[in-house]
């Protein structure tokens, strides 16, 4: 992060349904964790609350770390679970992850090819719906990525103002269904949110054996920009979560494509937009408090 004078990252509190036995209680073990490594480190990086926070630590010369969760079915289906954690400073969550839960359903899987299928079908539940509206009420970022494509219909139809992918690309130019469609797409761009570059080969190409390069991140940043506009594009990385088959890999590389697309005609106010300045857009949006 320092190597690439990195402003905010997002702090994922990931969650495996199948290989723990209590998702809540994971995931606040994860969250005592990450407060002990800020604390450890605050004079190098201070967590943010909100937008003010975010300009505070960049006035001090900090980054700033984001609090999120990927997989809501930490909160048990429970509103008070999700404004608890809330009150613990996490702003933004995911709905799903590769498994249905009480909340929404993710794309299909299946279980033998290990391929994935848009879900068409399942989307949210009435307690989503309930989570969806009570995040906007709060200030937490709703993060699609992950969830069917019934699902992110459903936040299109049933919320108000900016939502996010936080690491997705464009189906068009990668079939599978972790990407977003041009409709899906043009709904995000149309409400002010961001969907995130993510740097996982095989969401950036359909060959076989892939090896995500930085040519195939800027085919995908074309097109989005053709469909949605400049303002809807950001950097979602998942660099946790894929394997080592990446030119982009860790933090430390992000400068190869800033250098990428400026050699490839992207103006400097687009390059801008790409890096930060269209997620801070969203942040001042939604994160009030």
């Amino acid at each position: 992060m320092q190597k690439s004078d990195y402003l905010l990252q997002n702090f994922a509190m990931f969650v495996h349904l199948k290989r723990v036995e209590d998702p809540f209680a994971y995931c606040m073990g994860m969250i005592d964790c990450f407060y002990e490594e800020m604390e450890a480190n605050a004079d190098k990086i201070g967590v943010v609350l909100n937008y003010a926070d975010i300009e505070k630590n960049q006035k001090e010369g900090k980054m700033s770390a984001l609090l999120t969760i990927e997989e809501g079915a930490v909160c048990r289906g429970k509103l008070e679970l999700l404004r608890d954690f809330y009150r613990l400073g996490v702003r933004m969550m995911t709905l799903t992850w590769n498994f249905a839960n009480e909340l929404a359903f993710p794309n299909f899987v299946d279980s033998n090819t290990g391929k994935a299928y848009p879900n068409e079908k399942d989307g949210l539940t009435e307690k989503g719906l309930a989570f969806v509206q009570e995040m906007q009420r709060l200030g937490m970022i709703v993060d699609v990525s992950h969830l069917g494509d019934a699902g992110i219909y459903d936040v299109l139809r049933h919320s108000e103002g900016p939502f996010v992918a936080s690491h997705s690309n464009a189906r068009a130019i990668c079939s599978h269904p972790r990407n977003l469609t041009d409709e899906m797409i043009r709904g995000l761009s149309e409400r002010g949110g961001v969907m995130g570059l993510n740097m996982c080969a095989a969401f950036l190409s359909e060959e076989e054996n892939a090896f995500g390069r930085v040519e195939q991140v800027l085919a995908h940043i074309r097109h989005i920009k053709q469909v949605g506009g400049i303002d809807c594009i950001g950097l979602g990385g998942d660099f946790d979560g894929i394997g080592d088959n990446t030119e982009i890999l860790g933090a430390g590389k992000m400068p190869l494509l800033a250098e990428a697309m400026e050699k490839n005609g992207f103006s400097t106010e687009e390059i801008e937009k790409v890096f930060y300045k269209n997620v801070l857009r969203v942040y001042k949006d939604v994160l009030r408090k």
